[in-house]
This record gives C-alpha cells, structure tokens and sequence, in this order.
C-alpha cells in the first residue's frame, strides 16, 4: 500500500508528521520509507501501536512516498 499528498517540489525531503500519546513528531526522509521504519526511527515498538490514516488503519509495511500526517494510536493488553 503506498500513501501520501502532494509534495513541495521545492523541498528535497518527505516529511511526516506523526501524531504519537498527544504530541507531534516529525521523520523527514530522501527517499520512500515504511510506517515500520519510521517507527524504529522513532524508537516506538511497532507491536504497541496501530498506524491511522484518513480515519483508516494502514499495515506498517505500507510504503509512504510523500508528505503525510498519521496518528498512532496506542494498543494495550491486559491481563
């Protein structure tokens, strides 16, 4: 799955903007990345999180491409 809006032509690096426990992180990157190595970037386990865009939960293989807001939203176990 590939996501992403339109990009700044006259920027050189995607940015995402990564809504993570209330707070606004931001990756930038050269070159296309997955929400799993954005993750590890961030150092979020990705085994805790769902990855949300557009109202619509994505794998964290898929392939980001351009500029882009997700929201992560926080899984818990109990026992």
């Amino acid at each position: 799955m590939r996501i992403g809006h339109k990009r700044d032509p006259f920027r050189s690096n995607m940015r995402v903007e990564v809504v993570y426990e209330n707070e606004s992180l931001i990756f930038e990157s050269e070159v296309p990345t997955t929400i799993s190595t954005i993750l590890n970037e961030l150092d979020i386990p990705s085994s805790t999180v769902l990855a949300v865009y557009n109202d619509t939960i994505v794998p964290h293989s898929s392939t980001i491409s351009e500029d882009i807001k997700i929201e992560l939203i926080v899984v818990s176990s109990g026992g």
